[in-house]
């Protein structure tokens, strides 16, 4: 499953640092960890459980920077089913 351009554009803002983000999207429970910028890098998308943990998709974000500290490269990876 591809993530979708509005999916994306949460993903692409800053939260806080070293933080799991809760929020929902449609039909969709998303958790995500950021990393010490504040960018999302790790995302959890499915349907909470009772217990609170998502089911369904796992992502991780690959970055590279340049040698300015730009984004040379910044895609998201379907890494499996999980759960969170």
């Amino acid at each position: 499953m591809e993530l979708g351009v509005e999916i994306l554009k949460i993903l692409n803002k800053t939260y806080d640092p070293n933080s799991m983000v809760e929020t929902k999207f449609k039909r969709y429970d998303l958790a995500f960890k950021t990393d010490e910028a504040g960018r999302p890098i790790l995302l959890f998308m499915g349907q909470k459980d009772e217990d609170g943990k998502i089911k369904g998709e796992r992502y991780a974000r690959r970055l590279k920077f340049g040698e300015n500290g730009e984004v040379v490269k910044d895609h998201w990876d379907n890494k499996g089913k999980a759960t969170q």
